[in-house]
């Protein structure tokens, strides 16, 4: 369905209102008879004649009632002069206090003895009369005023007064009385709004009531006509409160809009003004799905109703179903009126626009159950330019419209989340994506095809051959300076806890130390609260580090630092023979050893593919630049690199002794440049294998874990289930200890090179499995260079590249492997159905429970272990569920329907 809308920051602040303004509006059910509300008010005011705070009056009311008071009362007071008076106490604030009417009820006698009319009771702060300002204003002058006030019902501000009397009397009004307003407070009264005596509002004097009272002290006063015109402008006023008050009055209270419990919900961007107020819609059944179900009610119900009529009065903030466009009946709220149209925020959409009045119905309570679908996130990451107008383009032309998954990093009235883009087959962080497209253009590196460049630095080659590097620029200029201050400022500035990174997100870019500089990350991966991957900006190496290792970007510099572009432009050699296909060992530690972080390169560009982000280009150093025949494009083809050896070290030298928390030189970008890389590959191949023989090939295996003896019982995980006959559990008090291990095999796998390592079956390896290292089982070798290995701590089997397969360092071989193979006690079954299996999983797997040992199988090799248990779920609060009684329940009935 397509609707119109305005995308304007003032209707985005509508939909604020419009939710704030719906959760304090009474149920329904609670009907108000207004003249008993006011003359109940009246007997509060009696009692509390010094005046009663506004928000405190509906808890006297209803002590007093034994009622709850509409809420949508206190919005009328001001309308009740009457019953009662507002005032807005001069310290500022929401709140007002209330006061009895600003008139005394004189008897007849007291009229005659002072002859006089009755005067208002005084505001709680007077303004003094300003000095050598006289004391009185001539009569015709004030009944002038009075007069000229009543045209003005909802007031007049005093700096206006001499104009407008002036205007309309062809005469001056006296200066005197300008400057001393005070001595109007007989005809008029004055609402000071500051501590400045010229700055208030004048208002009519308010009216007595109709009774001989009043007409004593009409005698008295000789304005009888200006008093009739205020009585009868209030009485108008009540009577249209009165005629809407029924609409009014029954709406009723919307439900909060709940933020969905899934890991990634979807939700549609409708607008945005900011990035810190971006207009959303969850989309799900719960969600859009109920919306537009409760849409095709409203159709059904206003469209087929005769006895509907259009509103004939409304007021802000009051609910109301109107007929959009397409013959759509969409709910919205009041946000200001005038003739013949009003002005309405769509409460399930976000957006606002004029309706005429036909088209507007009251709201049927039936129709608020659901809650308003609309509201508002906060994009991580961006928020110290959320009011850039170029990145509000860019976020507005890549998201407004579109649907997208949603990471919710915080959970708060405003979430503040991260958006992806899963439409296609790799997932776009759109908050990184928006990010990058605002850098200052000027100090991006633009290849040009047949330039050579110098001086260039080779900061990160990986293993299938591609090069980052670094050419000398405007940015990169930029950038060392702005590291620069930023070393000097934390150097200066004592590190508080506002430096280290207490959310850490995808996409967010922050600084990590290393080799003694500070230098750009951007967090690619969170594997836990401790542990993430991060891509360096300017050099293109990604790692893994912990959390407490990164700094925040200081304030000051942020907006300066994200406008750098990265520096590492992504190459590749040009004109290599086809024949080499994929990358060896050999000639990635070749090349490393010959380029890496080498400051004096120089290379020559033959093709920029756009597409995909990468320069094809002949690279050469110092020595043999510009000479073609002698780039390292031409010396790698060597055949001798190209041929696949066994059980070589992709490093530069061993980190094999290392520990997790070692930044070793054999990370690319930590490498050592010059001489450290001047080794020949024998020299470094012998050195490796010769000074760790046994750093990853020992054969030592951890204890195996322990389990409870026979008839004892046990807390365990089930992290697969296959089927009663066959699933695997771990022992809960050592999960804790098994996070931690797989953290530090991320950080120290990271830091490590990928070596190809001669694999054997039925041997313990360290594989990659899904971004995460796991020790593992190797079970087979296929003929496609893949194998298959078992998870030793979480039972799972897996297929994986053989260049994913490591050495499993003997610190890693300390924790018991943790997956134990079971098999559910009490229940007898020769062959378990897909059904059978499937209810089992359903009520077991990824579960914590209690287990009751029967028998343990001990085995030489503790991934052959296996233990016999009764399952027990404690989850309820009042019973326990035996796993093995509710199986042999199912079995008979399935097999009474068989």
């Amino acid at each position: 369905m397509h609707l119109s809308r305005t995308c304007t920051k003032e209707m985005s602040d509508n939909l604020n209102q419009a939710v704030e303004k719906s959760n304090v509006t009474p149920p329904a059910s609670h009907t108000y008879k207004m003249d008993e509300v006011q003359n109940r008010i009246k007997e509060m005011l009696n009692k509390y004649s010094n005046g009663i705070w506004i928000s405190k009056l509906p808890h006297f009311y209803k002590e007093l009632y034994k009622e709850e008071l509409n809420q949508g009362i206190l919005q009328q007071f001001e309308h009740w002069p009457h019953i009662c008076t507002v005032e807005k106490p001069c310290s500022g604030g929401q709140d007002s206090l209330l006061y009895p009417p600003k008139r005394k009820q004189l008897s007849k006698s007291e009229l005659n003895a002072e002859k006089v009319p009755p005067s208002p009771l005084p505001a709680p702060k007077q303004i003094p009369p300003l000095k050598g300002c006289p004391a009185v204003i001539p009569g015709d002058f004030k009944e002038k005023v009075a007069e000229l006030l009543v045209k003005y019902s909802s007031g007049l501000w005093a700096s206006a007064l001499p104009k407008t009397f002036e205007d309309m009397y062809k005469v001056k009004l006296p200066e005197d009385a300008f400057k001393n307003l005070d001595l109007l407070s007989d005809v008029c009264t004055i609402d000071y709004i500051s501590g400045n005596p010229q700055k208030a509002i004048l208002y009519a004097k308010l009216p007595s009531p109709a009774d001989k009272i009043l007409k004593d002290a009409e005698q008295a006063r000789g304005n009888y006509d200006i008093k009739s015109m205020v009585e009868q402008e209030y009485l108008q006023i009540e009577e249209n409160i009165a005629e809407s008050t029924d609409t009014f009055m029954e709406t009723v209270t919307i439900p909060p809009l709940i933020i969905p419990t899934e890991t990634s919900p979807s939700v549609l961007v409708v607008e945005l003004s900011n990035t810190n107020e971006v207009v959303i819609r969850y989309v799900g059944k719960d969600y859009s799905a109920a919306q537009e179900l409760m849409e095709d009610e409203m159709k059904e119900y206003y469209s087929k109703n005769s006895k509907v009529t259009p509103v004939q009065t409304v007021q802000v903030g009051q609910l109301l179903a109107v007929n959009a466009e397409e013959d759509a009946w969409l709910r919205a709220q009041v946000i200001s009126t005038e003739e013949g149209k009003i002005k309405v925020c769509y409460v399930d959409y976000g957006f606002s626009e004029n309706v005429e009045k036909s088209k507007a119905y009251r709201l049927n309570p039936k129709f608020c159950s659901l809650s308003f679908q609309a509201t508002k996130c906060k994009l991580a990451g961006l928020e110290v330019l959320s009011d850039d107008p170029d990145l509000v383009k860019v976020v507005e032309s890549l998201t407004c419209g579109k649907i997208f998954a949603v990471e919710i990093l915080e959970k708060t009235d405003i979430p503040l989340v991260v958006l992806y883009d899963t439409s296609g087959e790799d997932d776009i962080n759109i908050n990184a994506t928006c990010l990058k497209a605002i850098c200052d253009k000027s100090l991006e590196v633009h290849l040009q095809v047949d330039a050579m460049y110098t001086n260039v630095r080779v900061t990160n080659i990986c293993s299938d051959g591609t090069l980052y590097c670094q050419v000398p620029c405007k940015g990169l200029n930029k950038l060392n300076d702005l590291l620069h201050k930023i070393e000097e400022y934390f150097h200066c500035k004592h590190m508080t806890s506002e430096a280290f990174v207490s959310l850490p997100f995808c996409g967010k870019v922050c600084l990590f130390h290393c080799k003694g500089k500070w230098l750009r990350v951007e967090i690619t991966n969170v594997h836990s609260s401790r542990a993430l991957d991060v891509q360096f900006l300017d050099a293109g190496t990604v790692t893994s580090v912990k959390v407490s290792e990164l700094r925040e970007i200081p304030p000051r510099f942020l907006q300066e630092m994200i406008s750098v572009p990265p520096q590492a432009i992504k190459c590749c050699l040009a004109d290599l023979p086809q024949s080499i296909g994929m990358w060896t060992p050999d000639a990635v530690l070749w090349l490393r050893d010959s380029v890496l972080n080498c400051s004096d390169c120089s290379i020559k560009v033959t093709k920029v593919d756009e597409t995909r982000g990468i320069a094809h280009i002949y690279l050469f150093t110092p020595k043999n630049f510009p000479d073609p025949h002698r780039s390292i494009n031409r010396q790698i083809t060597n055949a001798d690199l190209w041929k696949h050896q066994k059980d070589v070290f992709l490093s530069a030298i061993s980190s094999g002794a290392s520990s997790p928390n070692t930044k070793s030189a054999n990370t690319p970008i930590l490498g050592n440049p010059g001489e450290n890389f001047r080794k020949s590959l024998t020299d470094v191949l012998k050195k490796s294998v010769v000074s760790h023989p046994s750093s990853f090939f020992t054969k030592e295996l951890p204890p195996p874990v322990h389990l409870s003896k026979p008839g004892e019982h046990m807390d365990v995980y089930v992290p697969v289930a296959c089927h009663p006959g066959y699933f695997v559990i771990q022992p809960w008090q050592e999960i804790h200890k098994l996070e931690v291990l797989m953290e530090e095999m991320i950080l120290y796998y990271s830091v490590s090179e990928e070596r190809h390592v001669a694999v054997e079956k039925d041997q313990v390896y360290a594989a990659k499995v899904e971004n995460k290292w796991h020790r593992v089982l190797l079970k087979g070798i296929l003929t496609n260079g893949l194998v298959s290995v078992y998870e030793l701590d979480y039972g799972k089997h897996e297929l994986v590249s053989m260049r994913k397969v490591q050495p499993l360092a003997d610190m890693f071989r300390k924790l018991p492997f943790q997956a134990v193979t079971a098999q559910l006690a009490g229940v007898k079954c020769n062959q378990w159905s897909e059904e059978a299996s499937m209810v089992f999983r359903n009520h077991v797997e990824k579960r914590p429970l209690v287990a009751l040992v029967q028998t343990v199988m001990e085995n030489t090799n503790p991934w052959d272990r296996k233990v016999v248990v009764y399952l027990v779920d404690t989850s309820l609060p009042d019973t326990d569920i035996w796993i093995h009684d509710f199986m042999s329940e199912y079995l008979v009935e399935l097999s009474k329907v068989n």
